[in-house]
């Protein structure tokens, strides 16, 4: 609560009012008529994504990188981002990193006092070494989490770009992000259970700023992934498929290519074209 103001995202929602008495069907129809709001909250917020994701672009282009900071569900969602480019756009593990209030063992485990200390958002920035080159994203449901105002004020002071997603428009982070994304996703189900449709719109929100900055890169071609590494079956079967799909070769003649071009996609294609 900030000046006695009570947040969208801890009102209770009038139609869940009475959830504990209903049925489980009626409890589910609830639960996804809500979910879809969520959906069209995104999609109201397409402008100061698209502003995001060209910033994002840009500065990876420019040798920069993104760093998503977070705290509690918030927190998990964008390391959960983060770890996930590598194997699906082939880029280093350091190119996108998500930093999460009380470290690793908060993803497995709620601390949420951790989020309560602007100076830890600070000192993990610094163990970062981020510098101007960098886009910084703050992620808070509340918009209010001490742990990302502190990191987005130092990213400030740094003169980074900054970007917040938050489901309260006026709150803390706002006032450090030149990019404010505020997701109106209102009162949650389960009052203040911002791991809900607060979380549903980041994970969309977060999907489509690295999904849109990799493509930008060169990190895609037509929409198949053409970085991919064959550390397991399944990827080495997409892989193969991908080279079938563009080169038009067969599955022997992809896997030949494959393994002349050191199972490389982009090299294969190249070869076979050659």
């Amino acid at each position: 609560m900030e000046n006695n103001r009570i947040l969208k995202t801890e009102m209770r929602n009038p139609y869940s009012m009475h959830i504990d008495q209903m049925t489980t069907g009626e409890m589910i129809a609830c639960i996804q008529r809500e979910n879809e709001k969520a959906v069209a909250a995104v999609g109201a917020v397409s402008e100061q994504i698209e502003k995001a994701c060209d910033t994002i672009a840009n500065h990876l282009s420019e040798g920069g990188r993104l760093v998503y900071v977070g705290a509690g569900t918030s927190g998990r969602l964008g390391v959960l981002d983060a770890a996930e480019c590598p194997p699906t756009f082939g880029v280093p593990r350091d190119l996108v990193i998500g930093i999460i209030a009380g470290g690793e063992k908060c993803l497995s485990q709620a601390a949420e006092q951790e989020e309560d200390h602007s100076e830890f958002g600070e000192r993990d920035l610094k163990e970062h070494k981020i510098t101007e080159k960098d886009v910084i994203v703050g992620i808070s449901a509340s918009g209010n989490a001490e742990y990302v105002v502190g990191a987005l004020k130092y990213a400030k002071h740094l003169n980074c770009s900054t970007v917040c997603i938050t489901s309260n428009e006026g709150t803390l982070i706002t006032k450090y992000a030149d990019i404010q994304i505020v997701v109106d996703t209102g009162a949650e189900v389960i009052t203040g259970s911002t791991r809900m449709k607060a979380g549903t719109a980041q994970k969309l929100i977060l999907n489509t700023l690295s999904t849109v900055a990799m493509i930008k890169l060169g990190k895609v071609y037509e929409n198949m992934m053409i970085n991919l590494r064959p550390t397991n079956e399944k990827l080495t079967k997409r892989m193969v498929r991908i080279v079938m799909e563009i080169s038009g070769a067969d599955e022997k003649k992809s896997i030949e290519l494959l393994k002349k071009s050191n199972w490389n996609i982009k090299k294969a294609v190249e070869m076979d074209k050659a």
